[in-house]
């Protein structure tokens, strides 16, 4: 091993480590391919859904051969490219624990990860993978995340559940690929989020919403990150409570605003 695989601890700027980029969301994700099966648990499970089947590859990236989603493979390809150039060790030694892979996030039975369309891919160094949720990262990885960024991916070191060995095609990333023609036929209705924050999505900014959403009513929920059962059944009930809001779970701007208001003292 080298000392890549030491690890450096991430502070709280984690969350913005990838700028403006964002995880894509299952909402997208569903409206765009659909579900990748059926059910889904902790095990990762084969893919049943034809078209996205249609647009899965298995080729060579650089350091490694992966299955995923074509235009995700060509983008990876780009990417490690340019860390071949830029950090020739980094990329001889680099790895990978998977990439097409059916199931829910880890410690979750709502969202679905985007390894289930084949648009995320979990790295090692060394043949190392760096821990999930100890927040902390591989320098190795500190040192090459940005060629990520800079085609795109998103770097799960600013999840919650910090996730460093995690990079993911970005929510814009998927959007560009569809404007492209490169998704195949999409359905007319339903490609684009008509909500802020809904049931499956998850980020910092679900990990805000679950803060405030305790402080507001007065209860405990685990600010990890992730819309689930328990934050929906928390918006349904600040929802029911506030004059005008319809209790349909999904947080708006509305909602937001309402729960702003209620949190400064001013609802």
């Amino acid at each position: 091993m080298s000392h890549w695989t030491r690890t450096v601890v991430l502070d709280g700027s984690r969350v913005n480590l990838n700028g403006p980029l964002r995880g894509a969301r299952n909402k997208t994700m569903l409206a765009v391919f659909g579900s990748p099966r059926g059910s889904f648990s902790q095990k990762c499970q084969p893919v049943t859904n034809e078209r996205l089947r249609s647009l899965i590859v298995t080729e060579d990236v650089g350091p490694f051969r992966v299955t995923g989603l074509r235009p995700a493979v060509r983008t990876l390809r780009t990417i490690f490219a340019d860390v071949k150039a830029a950090e020739p060790d980094i990329h001889g030694r680099l790895g990978t624990a998977g990439m097409l892979c059916a199931r829910f996030v880890r410690d979750s039975t709502s969202a679905i990860s985007n390894h289930s369309w084949g648009t995320a891919i979990d790295l090692t160094i060394d043949g190392v993978l760096d821990a999930r949720g100890d927040r902390k990262a591989q320098q190795g990885l500190l040192q090459i995340f940005k060629h990520f960024n800079n085609h795109g991916f998103y770097w799960g070191a600013a999840f919650p559940t910090e996730d460093a060995m995690h990079f993911e095609a970005s929510e814009d990333l998927i959007h560009d690929w569809q404007a492209k023609g490169e998704l195949g036929e999409v359905p007319a209705a339903g490609t684009e989020p008509d909500s802020l924050l809904e049931f499956g999505d998850r980020g910092a900014e679900i990990a805000a919403l679950q803060e405030m959403l305790s402080k507001v009513l007065g209860i405990s929920i685990k600010a990890d990150g992730t819309f689930g059962p328990a934050t929906r059944a928390a918006v349904v009930d600040f929802q029911s409570r506030t004059a005008g809001l319809a209790t349909d779970g999904v947080v708006g701007m509305k909602t937001l605003a309402a729960l702003r208001a209620a949190l400064s003292g001013t609802g």
